[in-house]
C-alpha cells in the first residue's frame, strides 16, 4: 500500500512539473514580444503577419504566442487562433466583464507600451485562466504577448 501510495504522489509531482514546463513566463513573454517587435520593423507588416500567424513558427513557443491590433480593435494576426484575425474585437470582455483589448488599445495609444491583465482561453489547456499580456505600438499598431498566470 505504501508503495502505491508513493508511486502517485511521484506521478502527480511529475504532471505537475511538465504542466509547468509547458507555460510560458513573464519574462519569457516579454522576451518573445521584444523579438516580434524587431522582426516586425525589420521584414515590415506582410511577413511579420505571416510569421506571427504560424502556429509552428518563431513567435509561437509552449503557450506563449504573438498577436498584433488595429488602433480600432479589429485582430491582425494571431499566433494561437487564426479564426480571430479580421475579427473587432474592441468590444470583447473577459470573464469578469472587463474590456481588454479597449484597455489594450488605450495603453498602446497614451503610454506606447505596458501590461494589461485579464482572463483569456489558454490554448493549451482551453480552460479561461487569468493572463497579463505585455503590449507595444509599432507603426500604429499592437503587438502583443500573454503568458497564463
Amino acid at each position: 500500500m505504501k508503495r502505491v501510495f508513493a508511486c502517485i504522489i511521484v506521478l502527480m509531482l511529475v504532471a505537475g512539473i511538465a504542466r509547468a514546463q509547458d507555460r510560458g513566463s513573464a519574462g519569457e513573454a516579454k522576451a518573445l514580444l521584444d523579438k516580434a517587435v524587431v522582426y516586425y520593423k525589420a521584414n515590415g507588416q506582410p511577413k511579420a503577419f505571416a510569421a506571427f500567424n504560424d502556429p509552428k513558427g518563431a513567435f509561437v513557443s509552449k503557450d506563449l504566442y504573438i498577436f498584433a491590433l488595429h488602433m480600432d480593435g479589429k485582430i491582425l494576426a494571431h499566433g494561437a487562433n487564426a479564426a480571430l484575425i479580421g475579427r473587432d474585437m474592441m468590444g470583447a470582455k473577459d470573464a469578469d466583464g472587463k474590456l481588454f483589448m479597449k484597455e489594450m488599445v488605450g495603453v498602446a495609444k497614451e503610454k506606447g507600451k505596458g501590461s494589461i491583465d485579464y482572463k483569456w482561453e489558454n490554448p493549451k489547456t482551453k480552460a479561461v485562466e487569468q493572463k497579463s499580456s505585455f503590449v507595444e505600438k509599432v507603426d500604429g499598431v499592437v503587438l502583443g504577448c500573454g503568458y497564463y498566470k
